[in-house]
């Protein structure tokens, strides 16, 4: 039996900040052990920030603030657009992005990727959300 919460407890268990999240961590969600990961934002190739991104096992990209831990201010982008996710798989966490049915999509290295599913990165992948111009690199240092 799955003993998980479903319907109206699942959506009251995954409320951050008074604010339904739409997304919910798979059972192989694991933080990076041995890897730091860095996300570079550029904007018309200049840098203008970085986050660390090794301190949980999962990153939500977003205009909504307050459930956003990587904020994306670009009015195509979604208030949920898509999480970085750290996962366990055949002996090792590697990062992936998941798409959560943005509006105007997620771009990996210039193509978009099918919303609701899990894509692999590598270091020194590019993403861009939605129309905005900003490009966020991903480095493992």
């Amino acid at each position: 039996p799955d003993f998980r919460l479903s319907g109206k407890l699942a959506a009251e268990a995954n409320t951050v900040n008074g604010v339904e999240v739409k997304y919910t961590e798979p059972d192989e969600a694991r933080r990076p052990y041995a890897t730091r990961w860095r996300v570079y934002v550029f904007k018309n190739g200049k840098d203008t920030d970085m986050h660390h991104v090794d301190s949980a096992s999962a990153f939500l990209f977003g205009r909504d603030r307050r459930v956003a831990d990587i904020p994306i201010d670009h009015p195509s982008c979604s208030s949920q657009h898509a999480v970085l996710q750290y996962r366990h798989i055949k002996g090792s966490v590697k990062p992936y992005l998941i798409d959560l049915s943005s509006t105007n999509g997620t771009f990996l290295n210039g193509q978009q990727i099918p919303e609701l599913r899990y894509v692999e990165l590598r270091s020194e992948d590019v993403i861009r959300f939605g129309f905005s111009t900003r490009e966020y690199v991903l480095l493992c240092e």
